[in-house]
């Protein structure tokens, strides 16, 4: 190579993990599409969590930052100027934001090291939106869940699994569900969600 050239590669190139699955329809036998999909990278996931005996100052912390107090239970949801507050289990929280702004410094502020963690888990995990009149049936084939709204209900979190998989579910309306999962094996788990849907009819509508 010439003195004074350089040769400027991309250090982060993105490379969806659900590229490999076509986008489009896939009726039913009837011509019907039931189920409406799609898949991409969560813009930003943030996991705040602590040890047994910091979960109090934890929930002092999130409190004064957010100004509210956080999700209770396991499965609670809460919306907060920083994004989607999800209680996803004991000591821990994971925040679920838009990627218009980035809620780390803010957290780590307000969390310091006696306190909590804060780790960025936005590569880690991806989020497929399923939604249409038979999503019900298709997520019934995959998760050994109660769907009905009075033990599911509409803005709560149910964390499950298919196929020995990890998967958070988001009920966002009555027919319609955020599923988390990891990046890992987020290529294969929408593969399963198209695999259950397609007697009802599919659309990919988009990846990224």
């Amino acid at each position: 190579m010439p003195k004074e050239c350089a040769t400027v590669v991309d250090a982060s190139p993105y490379r969806s993990p659900f590229e490999g699955h076509a986008l489009g329809e896939r009726p039913a036998l009837d011509g019907s599409v039931g189920v409406h999909i799609s898949a991409g990278l969560v813009p930003q996931a943030v996991l705040v969590s602590t040890w047994v005996s910091g979960e109090a100052g934890l929930q002092a912390a999130l409190a004064q930052l957010l100004g509210q107090a956080p999700p209770g239970p396991t499965g609670q949801i809460q919306a907060t100027h920083l994004g989607l507050l999800m209680r996803t289990g004991p000591e821990e929280w994971l925040l679920v934001g838009d990627g218009a702004v980035d809620p780390r410094p803010a957290l780590r502020d307000a969390i310091g090291a006696d306190v909590g963690g804060v780790t960025d888990l936005s590569h880690a995990r991806c989020r497929m939106n399923l939604r249409g009149t038979r999503c019900l049936d298709t997520l019934s084939k995959l998760f050994p869940l109660d769907f009905r709204a009075e033990a599911f209900p509409v803005g709560e979190l149910r964390l499950s699994g298919h196929h020995h998989l990890p998967c958070s579910l988001h009920r966002r309306g009555e027919t319609e569900f955020d599923l988390y999962v990891f990046t890992t094996y987020a290529h294969d788990q929408l593969g399963s969600l198209l695999d259950a849907a397609l007697e009802y009819g599919v659309n990919l509508e988009g990846i990224r």
